[in-house]
């Protein structure tokens, strides 16, 4: 089951509804004339930047407009020799704004189609269907409607590189066969240009005569209504003659189809047009379209759900709603977009573009040979200059990469041996209330938050007990940074846990809990590690690091604590006699430039002070969290998660002997394979694990000390228990039989 459903955020312009066709289906067409003008479309641009938040401008049209005397004399009073040079303006005005457009004109020449590449993100066309059959029907006096003729468009823009929707329409007279035979005509298509991002599975759904009013004021009003109350009260209509019966079944059957015929392609279904898109999602389909602001123009009397409506059902089924741009991410490059719309892109939305080695907005140039020789250097555990970082975790090349696999794994086994290690321990997450509100975090809760918790004493002591009876021994306590929280109720839960099971170690607070107490406080955070330590604090969790950075962590946590002060107050934990560990939180917004800058400041860190335990790499879960809902970051591949595995050990060197692999981060398949890539610790039991799993996480909240045994023994490796501070517990030899 797929774990991202797409959608747009777009604002819809009806620029002319005037259209030459005369298809029996649609009511958003007129023969009158109709043009939006040009003061009209810059007072709705400016309406969509100030208040609706939308990315992507989409531009309908009907077919032809111009061939109306009436708007072809507007046309010439503004300025324009024809609509499409009209569309290529209102286009630039969105570009101005920050709006990327997407045009549905219809069928269009070459040369059109050329002139709306320079100022379009995409373009799109339904197909509607392979049947010319239905050019007596439905389509009869619509010569555009032609299939011969859609199809025609269609590779015409495949041929001019154009990222392209299109799609069939459901139900108007047409076969199973025919559908069939429309989406194996795309297919043959994508094959021969690679251009269909998506295609649409859209159901005909029959609609009121519009004669006299206007779809869009329709649409507006009717989104607005459900988007408040979540109510749509609009008609129910009988299906004319010509039309044809569909169903969920038959549905399901387009959305296996097209998987089969086109991997990898979206597949769209809308959702304001019956109230089976949710199995149509669980069937394989992927997308949801543009949840228009302003309504569906097409079918204005069924309005989008909102983003949020959406989200909720979605959350049911283990999914999450993730932005997208109307340009899907394998064609944000300058083989398929213009130089115009790609700069809007960089400026605007540049975390939309995925990731292809060095960097993302290309800000810092990498000599070839930085990898490789980073790569020697590190070898030996010298130090890497701010290039050699930025190189290795930009780096593509598969021959490079193994061969920092390889040196990774050689420094690994030099500092830790062969045997992997792992804790027995709790994790307790006391509460989820959280004052900061992190973009990437999915656990911090407000205290009105119906999902927001507070564990009583009762209850955490019985936790603690069941860790004991688990065979733990450690604690791994985090929160949220509860408002109401002083040092005494961080030193409570220290106290509480050392009464019940005194022989526990306590690893607990990260340097932005521990930031907090010094803020409520007025204390320096070397006096609060003393009175922690008095209370029963045995060591500290290095996170809240995320990217040591602080452009990146104004981006992403602009409430959270500066790069100097984390420093600050990890150098005093350890200054007191309290180890820690060391994060990162990679695989988000970050450039490679600033993850060779984090590791510039632990390696530093690490050298002056040598409290660092061991290294964990933290890859970013997306899908319950802002930043992955609007920002459209993906979760980083296995293959990108590994690569960043050996970079951390070989920016690190000899100066941490420990780098651990996050389990619950990348599933117990990846980090077993990371041990070949430098990784000598599988990390903890866990027990509970809340902060990833409310993040989106899908690889479980505990494992048994066997299950961590087994992946240590799979890799080829002895396993042995540790304790926090890595004194060897028991040993797990590897068998005879496991390498036979």
């Amino acid at each position: 089951m797929r774990r991202r459903v797409t959608f747009s955020r777009n604002l819809t312009l009806s620029l002319s509804r005037t259209c030459r066709c005369y298809c029996k289906y649609c009511s958003f067409a007129t023969h009158r004339e109709h043009l939006y003008s040009p003061d009209e479309v810059e007072a709705i641009l400016d309406q969509a930047v100030a208040r609706h938040r939308v990315k992507e401008l989409l531009v309908l049209t009907g077919e032809r407009p111009e061939v109306n005397e009436g708007v072809a004399a507007r046309l010439a009073e503004h300025g324009f020799s024809d609509f499409t040079s009209y569309v290529v303006w209102v286009c630039e005005r969105a570009l101005e704004r920050g709006l990327l457009p997407h045009t549905n004109l219809g069928v269009l020449p070459r040369g059109d189609l050329e002139r709306l590449r320079e100022v379009t993100a995409s373009q799109g066309l339904m197909l509607e269907s392979i049947s010319e059959r239905l050019m007596e029907t439905v389509h009869a006096g619509s010569p555009s409607k032609h299939p011969a003729r859609r199809i025609e468009t269609i590779a015409t823009a495949g041929e001019l590189r154009i990222a392209f929707t299109t799609g069939i329409l459901v139900g108007i007279g047409e076969t199973g066969d025919e559908r069939i035979a429309s989406l194996e005509a795309l297919a043959e298509l994508h094959r021969k240009y690679g251009h269909i991002q998506e295609v649409i599975l859209q159901n005909y759904v029959p609609h009121e005569s519009y004669y006299g009013r206007e779809p869009a004021q329709i649409a507006g009003a009717a989104a607005s209504e459900y988007w408040r109350t979540g109510m749509w009260s609009g008609p129910q209509l009988d299906a004319p003659a010509w039309a044809c019966p569909v169903t969920l079944d038959d549905m399901k059957r387009l959305v296996a189809e097209t998987r089969r015929l086109m991997p990898g392609v979206g597949i769209q279904v809308p959702p304001n047009l019956s109230d089976w898109w949710p199995e149509l999602v669980r069937a394989g389909a992927t997308d949801l379209g543009g949840l228009s602001a302003n309504g569906d123009h097409i079918s204005p009397e069924h309005p989008f759900p909102s983003p949020a409506q959406v989200r909720k059902l979605l959350h049911a089924d283990g999914l999450a709603l993730t932005e997208r741009l109307c340009v899907y991410p394998e064609y944000i490059d300058p083989h398929w977009v213009s130089e115009a719309v790609l700069d809007v892109i960089k400026r605007c939305y540049w975390s939309f573009i995925p990731r292809r080695g060095s960097g993302r907005r290309g800000g810092v140039s990498i000599s070839d040979e930085a990898a490789p020789r980073a790569v020697s250097r590190a070898r030996v555990g010298l130090p890497l200059t701010a290039e050699e970082l930025t190189a290795l975790f930009a780096e593509r090349r598969p021959s490079v990469i193994e061969e920092m696999r390889c040196a990774a794994d050689e420094l690994r086994e030099e500092l830790a041996g062969e045997t992997v290690t792992f804790v027995v321990n709790r994790n307790i997450n006391v509460s989820n209330i959280c004052v900061v509100g992190c973009a990437f975090c999915g656990f911090g809760q407000s205290r009105r938050s119906p999902d927001a918790y507070e564990q009583s004493a009762e209850e955490f002591a019985s936790r603690v007990l069941e860790a004991v009876d688990f065979g733990a021994t450690e604690i791994c306590m985090q929160s949220g940074i509860h408002p109401d929280w002083g040092v005494e109720d961080y030193e409570k839960w220290l106290r509480l846990a050392h009464e019940v099971a005194p022989h526990l170690h306590l690893h607990a607070y990260s340097p932005m809990e521990v930031a907090h107490m010094c803020d409520v406080s007025g204390l320096p955070p070397l006096e609060v590690f003393e009175r922690l330590r008095a209370a029963g604090l045995g060591s500290t969790p290095g996170t809240a690091a995320e990217v040591l950075h602080d452009g990146v962590r104004e981006r992403i946590s602009p409430n959270k604590l500066p790069v100097a002060r984390w420093i600050e107050i990890i150098e005093a934990a350890h200054a007191a006699g309290i180890r820690s560990t060391a994060t990162v939180m990679f695989g988000h917004i970050e450039e490679p430039w600033e993850l060779a800058e984090h590791m510039r400041v632990v390696r530093e860190l690490q050298e002056r002070t040598g409290g660092f335990t061991e290294f964990v790499p933290l890859s970013f879960i997306p899908f319950h969290t802002l930043l992955g809902r609007t920002h459209g970051i993906e979760e980083i591949s296995t293959e990108e998660n590994l690569k960043h595995t050996a970079a951390f050990r070989l920016a690190l060197g000899r100066s941490v002997r420990n780098l651990q692999a996050s389990w619950v981060k990348m599933g117990l398949d990846a980090a077993t394979e990371s041990l070949r890539w430098g990784v000598n610790d599988l990390g903890g039991t866990l027990m509970e694990e809340s902060i990833s799993r409310m993040a989106g996480s899908y690889h479980g909240v505990r494992l048994e000390p066997a299950d961590l045994i087994a992946a240590a023994h799979r890799a080829g490796r002895p396993a042995a228990e540790r304790t926090t501070l890595y004194e060897i517990r028991r040993r797990h030899e590897l068998l005879a039989t496991a390498t036979a």
